[in-house]
This record gives C-alpha cells, sequence and structure tokens, in this order.
C-alpha cells in the first residue's frame, strides 16, 4: 500500500496544541506542552523537548505523521505491555508517594545524577524504592549526568550497598566513555539512551561495544518502524521509553514495545502518572503493571480545557512548518505530496 502523507495546511487544520500540568518537577519542567493531530488512521502525538532544532524536531514529526496517517502502519487495538515506575531525582521521603501512582509494576526506574544533588542522595533515593518495592527490580537513569570517574565511583558504591540493576542508562555521555564505563565495572550492564536517540547515528554505539541494551522510543527515532529497525539492526536488547508523553503518544510507543521480540523488558512508558491533568478521560497509567494499546482518543472537552495560549500554540505552528520544511528536503526519505 502507498504511503500517503498530508499537506502542511491539512496538519495544521488537524492540530491541536495543549500544555498539561506536571504533578514533579521533570526534567526542569512543571509543565508539558505537546500538539496532538487528529490523523486520518488514528490521533498522533508531535511534543519535541522546547531546546530542539528542526533538524532533530523533524524525526518527532514524522513519527507523528506516521502513526497518524500511514494505513499501511499495523496498529493493535487491544492488548498491553508491561510497565516500569519512573521514580525522578525527589528526596527519599517523597518515593512512597510517587511509587503510589504506578499501580502493580514490578520494576522500578530510579533517576540519579541530578544537578545539584550528591551520590548520598542517589543512594537514599534507591533504599527507598527498595523499601517500599523489596521484590520489585530495579533499573538507574544518569541521563549523562557523570563523568566516567564518577559513573565508575557511583556504581561501586550501589553495588557494595547491595544494588543490582537490569541496566544503568545513559550513566556518561558519549559512545567512547560509555565503552570506558563499561570495561571499568565488568558485570553492570549498560543501557544507552541519548547516544541512540539523539545521534547522527543510532547504531554507533552498538557496533563500538559501548553498551549492553538500548532505550528506543518512538517519537525521536522517527516513528515505529524506525524504532523497531534500529532495535533489530543493533542486534541487542531494548527497552521503549516515553519521552514525557501525552497518552496520545503513549500508546504510540507500546504500539512499537509489542513489536520487538520476547524476552520483553518493562518499558517505560507508564510517565502518564507524572501528569496532573492528560487530554483522555482514562489517562495511560499502569493498571496491575500494565498499559492498554487500545487507541487513545483525546477529549473535546478536555482539548479546550487545556489548550495553550495563543501565543504558544502560534510557536508550535511555526515549529511544525520549519520540521516539515526540514523532512521535505530530505527527499526519498520523507515525500510529502
Amino acid at each position: 500500500m502507498e504511503r500517503v502523507h498530508p499537506s502542511l495546511a491539512d496538519l495544521l487544520e488537524r492540530a491541536h496544541v495543549v500544555a498539561l500540568p506536571l504533578n514533579t518537577r521533570f526534567r526542569g519542567v512543571t509543565e508539558r506542552e505537546a500538539v496532538l493531530f487528529a490523523g486520518t488512521e488514528a490521533w498522533s502525538e508531535f511534543s519535541p523537548f522546547l531546546e530542539y532544532a528542526p533538524a532533530e524536531a523533524s524525526a518527532w514529526l514524522a513519527a507523528a505523521i506516521e502513526y497518524g496517517f500511514d494505513a499501511s502502519l499495523e496498529r493493535l487495538d487491544s492488548g498491553t505491555v508491561e510497565v516500569n515506575a519512573t521514580v525522578p531525582a525527589v528526596t527519599a521521603d517523597a518515593v512512597p508517594q510517587v511509587l503510589a501512582r504506578y499501580d502493580g509494576c514490578r520494576v522500578a526506574k530510579v533517576k540519579v545524577a541530578e544537578r545539584g544533588q550528591m551520590l548520598a542522595d542517589d543512594l537514599a533515593r534507591l533504599e527507598a524504592v527498595r523499601d517500599a518495592l523489596p521484590t520489585a527490580r530495579l533499573r538507574i537513569d544518569a541521563n549523562a549526568g557523570w563523568s566516567v570517574p564518577e559513573a565508575v565511583t557511583a556504581l561501586r558504591a550501589m553495588t557494595a550497598a547491595g544494588f543490582e540493576f537490569e541496566y544503568v542508562e545513559q550513566p556518561v555521555a558519549s559512545v567512547t566513555e560509555l565503552a570506558e564505563v563499561r570495561r571499568a565495572v565488568p558485570g553492570v550492564r549498560i543501557a544507552a539512551d541519548e547516544s541512540v536517540r539523539k545521534a547522527a547515528d543510532p547504531l554507533a554505539v552498538a557496533r563500538a561495544g559501548a553498551a549492553d541494551h538500548v532505550i528506543v522510543k518512538a517519537q525521536p527515532l522517527g516513528g515505529v518502524r524506525r524504532a523497531a529497525e534500529v532495535v533489530a539492526a543493533s542486534g541487542l536488547s531494548a527497552t521503549v521509553s516515553s519521552a514525557l508523553d501525552t497518552s496520545v503518544g503513549i500508546v504510540m510507543g507500546a504500539q512499537l514495545a509489542a513489536r520487538l521480540p520476547q524476552p520483553r523488558y518493562a518499558a517505560g512508558l507508564a510517565t502518564v502518572s507524572l501528569f496532573a491533568a492528560d487530554v483522555v478521560r482514562e489517562p495511560r497509567v499502569a493498571v496491575q503493571g500494565q498499559v492498554s494499546l487500545a487507541p487513545a482518543v483525546p477529549d473535546a472537552a478536555l482539548l479546550r480545557e487545556f489548550a495553550a495560549s495563543d501565543a504558544c500554540q502560534n510557536w508550535w505552528f511555526e515549529r511544525i512548518r520549519a520540521c516539515f520544511e526540514h523532512l521535505s528536503t530530505l527527499g526519498a526519505a520523507y515525500s510529502p505530496e
């Protein structure tokens, strides 16, 4: 089936810009802005973080176009995928309140290496998670916040404290540094996130032997198909994660997670629990540790209630235009009508 792409005018006509409040400060923000498209095949999401330039953000638009408008893309309308709880870099005493938002999750990802915090804060947060969920499998995510020496020191301290991790996500920034950490702490599985989704070549980390595992996200990698192709080509195990999406984007990610081969790792797709409001009446939070694959259809009243200001909407429309123009220059990779 030939893939049909919408025109720029059609995209803008179908776009709804929203600003949703968060329960917890995350990535330095307390409100998440996103564009939701009423596509011809499904609702889809375009929500690159505000600092991303068009060259990077355009992949997110390609993902929204694929999911919302491509009739040849298979979309499951039933079933679930397992998800993990996500613990931001909160104080240890706030951990139980955070975890209470995640129903039945058996895996917890804990943020570490937060700017302005110390290793002692990370260890206390991990202890609090272990106390609250003693049988849960643990992951940590440093978001490239450590240097190589800091990462080695922290991981050795955590290991000495009795913590075992499914993997350690992006402890340092570069592929070369990931390889150094992997050699320095044998037995600790290293996962690459930013080194995959923000890289010109998402497979470089696998070729360099710098990671044991990859984190993939549907929007930053340009869509469900391309993200699945990256996983297959890497030859590594993988986790599908969220980019702090609304429920619409979460379903896009869940569709990707359902495509990956077994055994599957619990997906990082329960992050709607970090939102104080969402665009659907039944937000895609974890239910018995699972998130549904069923279509996420925004409620018209909620779209109106959380509509962004006119200035914000105009900013996002200009961003869509810039990203669409960038995609149009890619020729065979993208061929808008």
